[in-house]
């Protein structure tokens, strides 16, 4: 594992703490939020931020706004629990895999019920 990938996985692990933990005051910013993973730019000054949000009806771009809003918080907390010389810039961005696996899985539950209804039919 290289340093970057290091990096990126603890700031995965500090920012999910961080934003469940410390809570961000910003009212745009609720529901479940997940942090799926974190890219970091070789030299340490840009680092996107991926994040699935649950329970936003809808919301979500306006969960990522509140969100990058929150950056300088967010940086700062992160600040006090890693040792980085200095903190790259965050970048939320919102990633719906998770919504879009759970649709594909239920796709595939509902086509696996018919199949079952024809079979016995």
């Amino acid at each position: 594992m290289s340093r970057i990938e290091r990096i990126e996985a603890e700031m995965a692990k500090q920012i999910a703490l961080v934003i469940q933990q410390d809570g961000v005051k910003d009212p745009r910013v609720k529901g479940l939020i997940s942090v799926l993973r974190v890219t970091v730019d070789t030299e340490l000054s840009y680092a996107k931020v991926y994040v699935s949000i649950l329970g936003a009806d809808g919301h979500e771009q306006d969960v990522v706004d509140g969100l990058n809003n929150a950056e300088g918080f967010i940086k700062s907390r992160l600040n006090k629990k890693m040792r980085l010389r200095a903190l790259p810039e965050l970048h939320f961005i919102y990633d719906d895999a998770l919504v879009y696996g759970a649709y594909m899985n239920q796709k595939l539950t509902d086509s696996a019920e018919k199949k079952d209804v024809w079979k016995y039919n």
